[in-house]
């Protein structure tokens, strides 16, 4: 087992690598500038925190948000990393730590602002404690935060400069094509970093869309069925987001609403209360979501439309983080799409600007619309293929799909003869023959396409213009007071050269509620007493540690526990996310939960659990217990000690004489062919 292996398991628990980062990390440690951008959720910490425990010197890095920061270095010293932060948030205390331990050459990883390192005394801090590696951590903020209110992101370049071109390792969840070559730029100089661009697919998250119909029932109803589960439920305003709050508080769930108009205290307390408390609920507007780092994030609900399908995949993405089920329910309704439509319109945003805000709103209501598999539609966005997913509800009840071709000429035939200058409402009219005094004043109850769409009344008609919206065969135009103008796509179906399908299920106005997809159980039912009780445990040791839960173990590995259940310390520590300090500090704990008692182990023994030495000192006790008085019983009573067991087992000797060096003459006399022959069939 090589270096990064081993410290894979024995620091962090895991066996194996996530998909992308065993090349990322191989790609640091061969000394490499790297830009990776990673899904969220897809281990990108580990890309930067490995490598710096492989290396000399230190780790610095150069995260956003103060919160983020505590929580990682909370989680590296759970896990027997030497980690430290230099923030404003820092008691006095704190800091001096951090400096003693910066003196001793035992601190790896670095944490700090780019606030501080703006800072002039920062560089002779970083110059005389040997920095090898800058992680560049959010490193999109480089530019969507760079030239706005955060500028020293920019500097970031010149203090790698001002290191003698020391490496730097940057990481993001969020980085188009434009993006990418600013932090290209200004990170790296102008140079071509090793780029790593992985793929945007999170397979345990579960997506659904509903067309609204008493959306705050179909809220309600969702959570319910996800009681006592952690999870965002994301507002267009923040006066929804404190009555939604309440309303979940009323069907006796605990919720809190957090928006930017709440003052910094109060964000504050409600960020601390999401990290640390099991199965809280937050009502937010996307003020919330940046520097929130919580794993066991188990759903999201989008209350209303986002604004494009970027905020989509960025805010569901922070469901599931730890890889175990999560769930997502958007509702939309044509209120959410006038308000995203009134949002771009309004905006000061060059027209050109305007016109791609719409397509990409387009785009997401393709999705919501979507005819087949709503993963296959969000990944062919991104660029991506795949064949259906089976975790979506298009996969799991089929969408009832009609040729449509008909209606949408009607609809189109409506947007030409009327000029393309109106809206959705007025061309209702026109179709369903509504002589309005709009209709009168421009004559259009003389068109040919006046009441030719009987057949289906205003909120069908609604439906069938937001799917044709989907497929962006019509867009509202800026210049034209958002009146819909029909796109190139749109004109081979007008002429009756093409057709086109239409979801009949979302059209046709039926009084019982849209089907549900029932969540996704973490454990087997016999189970979850036992994952409940886990959690009362881990809870109970974050509380004293004042901590957020997943600090301790996320809910993961507390489902593997409750699934596996483990008898043995050794059993135990093959759990994911396991690693040699938490087996040492939680193992007995847990296992007293599961099974009643702790098993007791000696603490050198204990050290041992999990590796091949262990077994090899089991071997050796047993052997070492049947030659104590001898191979015939008749023989002064001889011993090893338990730390003399584990040295032989830790170091392996293949020889007499290199046994007699660990446990001396008169022991290897008595035990050493035993001793040999287990170690030879290792």
């Amino acid at each position: 087992m090589n270096q990064t292996s081993d410290l894979l398991q024995s620091v962090f628990g895991f066996d194996s690598f996530r998909p992308g980062q065993a090349a990322i990390v191989d790609a640091v440690n061969a000394g490499e500038d790297v830009l990776a951008i990673m899904p969220t959720g897809g281990g990108k910490s580990l890309c930067f925190q490995l490598p710096a425990l492989c290396r000399d010197g230190v780790t610095v890095v150069i995260s956003p948000l103060i919160a983020l920061m505590r929580d990682q270095v909370r989680a590296l010293r759970e896990a027997g990393v030497e980690a430290g932060s230099l923030t404003s948030g820092n008691t006095e205390e704190e800091t001096e730590e951090v400096f003693q331990a910066l003196d001793e050459g035992r601190l790896k990883l670095l944490y700090m602002a780019p606030e501080r390192l703006a800072n002039g005394g920062a560089v002779q801090l970083l110059r005389r404690i040997n920095v090898t590696l800058l992680a560049v951590d959010e490193a999109h903020c480089v530019s969507q935060w760079g030239h706005d209110f955060r500028p020293d992101y920019l500097k970031i370049g010149t203090l790698r400069a001002q290191l003698d071109d020391v490496q730097i390792a940057a990481f993001t969840a969020t980085a188009d094509a434009e993006t990418r070559y600013e932090i290209g730029k200004r990170l790296f100089g102008g140079e071509s970093p090793t780029t790593f661009l992985e793929g945007f697919d999170r397979p345990n998250i579960s997506l659904a869309f509903q067309p609204k119909d008493q959306p705050r029932r179909q809220l309600t109803e969702f959570v319910a069925a996800r009681k006592g589960q952690s999870g965002i439920v994301y507002c267009s305003s923040r006066n929804k987001t404190e009555v939604l709050a309440q309303a979940l508080r009323d069907e006796g769930h605990s919720a809190l609403y957090y928006h930017a108009g709440m003052d910094s205290e109060g964000r504050r307390i409600a960020e601390n209360r999401f990290q640390r408390e099991d199965g809280l609920i937050v009502c937010a507007t996307v003020a919330f979501g940046m520097g929130i780092d919580k794993p066991d994030i188990r759903f999201v609900v989008h209350a209303d439309l986002p604004k494009s399908i970027e905020s989509y995949y960025q805010e569901i993405g922070r469901a599931g983080r730890d890889g175990a089920p999560a769930d997502t329910l958007t509702l939309y309704g044509s209120d959410d799409i006038r308000l995203r439509r009134s949002q771009i319109d309004e905006g000061l945003a060059p027209a050109d600007r305007k016109g791609a805000d719409h397509a990409r709103l387009n785009a997401l209501l393709g999705l919501a619309e979507a005819l087949e598999c709503r993963r296959k539609t969000l990944l062919g966005y991104f660029g991506e293929d795949m064949e259906t997913c089976g975790n979506c509800d298009l996969c799991t009840t089929a969408p009832e799909v009609f040729d449509g071709t008909d209606a949408v000429r009607k609809a189109l035939s409506a947007i030409l003869r009327t000029g393309e200058y109106f809206g959705v409402g007025h061309l209702t009219d026109v179709l369903l023959g509504n002589m309005t005094d709009k209709v009168e004043a421009r004559n259009h109850d003389a068109l040919p396409t006046f009441g030719v769409g009987k057949e289906y009344n205003r909120k069908q008609w609604q439906t069938i213009f937001r799917q044709m919206m989907g497929h962006d065969l019509i867009r509202p135009d800026v210049e034209r007071m958002g009146g819909l103008v029909m796109t190139q796509t749109a004109r081979p179906i007008l002429r009756g050269e093409a057709s086109i399908n239409l979801r009949m299920d979302t059209i046709r106005k039926a009084g019982a509620a849209p089907s549900r997809r029932a969540p996704v159980a973490l454990v087997a039912e016999e189970d979850e007493p036992i994952l409940s009780a886990l959690k009362m445990k881990r809870r109970e040791l974050a509380e004293a540690l004042r901590a957020p839960a997943y600090v301790i173990f996320p809910d993961k590995t507390l489902i593997e526990m409750a699934t596996h259940k483990p008898v043995t310390l050794d059993d135990f520590s093959r759990l994911n996310g396991v690693g040699a300090k938490k087996l040492e500090k939680y193992g007995t704990v847990f296992l007293a939960v599961l099974n009643g008692a702790g098993e007791d182990m000696h603490p050198v023994r204990r050290k041992l659990a999990g590796k091949p030495a262990g077994d090899i000192f089991d071997q050796l006790k047993v052997a070492q217990l049947e030659l104590a008085s001898g191979p015939h019983g008749t023989e002064k009573p001889m011993s090893c000690s338990t730390s003399l067991l584990a040295k032989v087992a830790g170091q392996r000797p293949d020889s007499t004489a290199a046994l007699v060096r660990i446990i001396g003459e008169a022991k290897a006399e008595r035990f050493g062919d035993a001793f040999l022959e287990i170690l030879a069939q290792i």
